[in-house]
């Protein structure tokens, strides 16, 4: 994850345009200008994260729509699909996923493993599990693809949004940053818990709402895909506040990463 300026002080409030800057300037590489980098506007953005998500997520979709239509199999628009979030992050979710598990494979004290994980290199638990997840985001997307173009875009977007999702939850008050610079800790604790879960809620209406133009059951399914992704990273993050003491912008990006692998399986099965 990127890491941002030193926060400054502003006596405005933040605009929701703050947000959206905020959001898509840090975890997207879209061409946004961040003017603001206090904890209000922090906030702002990691509530807006969703927006980001769903822009990234239509990106992918559509990559993925356009090789199909060209006459490719599913299988090469479900890598195209998976590709176009590597590429609009510069891979920092994936790189943040590989440098999370090589800190939490590493069974060291949490300050040995942060450690670790600011090293450059990438060790044997991040390959192993960048690999697995790429794995099985492809074929999650391949199996979405092969049921119909329109249930692989359906999960591509979703899962982009449940990402960012994710992160908006994981930003919460009462989650500590464990470093005390970076992106960590610039969105550490600075969503209130209400703001999240109304975030989360408005995710989830808005998927049961696109799952509804599939049929009743696609309707389940899509909200299942919201709530096991944001499960699976709720998961990981408990984990990693118990290990490393905190958040830090690698935890972000493997939560992003892990909630978008949960959020396909679901879209895979059935």
């Amino acid at each position: 994850m990127p890491t941002p300026p030193e926060p400054s002080p502003s006596s405005s409030a933040p605009t929701l345009a703050d947000g959206l800057r905020f959001a898509f300037g840090t975890l997207t590489v879209l061409p946004v200008t961040v003017r603001r980098w206090d904890r209000e506007a922090a906030r702002a953005g990691m509530l807006c994260a969703p927006v980001a998500g769903l822009a990234v997520g239509l990106a992918s979709a559509a990559l993925g729509g356009l090789l199909l239509l060209l006459g490719a199999g599913p299988l090469l628009a479900a890598v195209a699909s998976a590709a176009v979030p590597a590429a609009l992050t510069r891979g920092l979710h994936l790189d943040g996923l590989a440098d999370t598990a090589d800190g939490l494979g590493s069974g060291k004290p949490a300050e040995d493993a942060l450690r670790i994980m600011k090293q450059s290199d990438i060790g044997p638990f991040g390959v192993i599990t960048l690999v697995l997840v790429l794995l099985a985001q492809v074929a999650a997307l391949a199996e979405a693809y092969g049921e119909s173009w329109a249930l692989g875009a359906l999960a591509a977007a979703v899962s982009a949004t449940v990402a960012r999702l994710a992160l908006t939850l994981a930003a919460r008050a009462g989650v500590p940053a464990a470093r005390p610079e970076g992106l960590g800790a610039a969105v550490a604790g600075v969503v209130p818990v209400r703001g999240a879960l109304l975030v989360a809620v408005a995710v989830g209406c808005a998927a049961a709402g696109a799952g509804a133009l599939f049929g009743p059951y696609d309707i389940g399914r899509t909200v299942l895909a919201v709530v096991l992704g944001c499960g699976a990273a709720a998961l990981l993050l408990r984990h990693c506040v118990r290990r490393f003491g905190g958040v830090t912008g690698d935890v972000f990006g493997g939560l992003a990463e892990t909630a978008a692998t949960a959020a396909l399986v679901v879209f895979a099965l059935g």
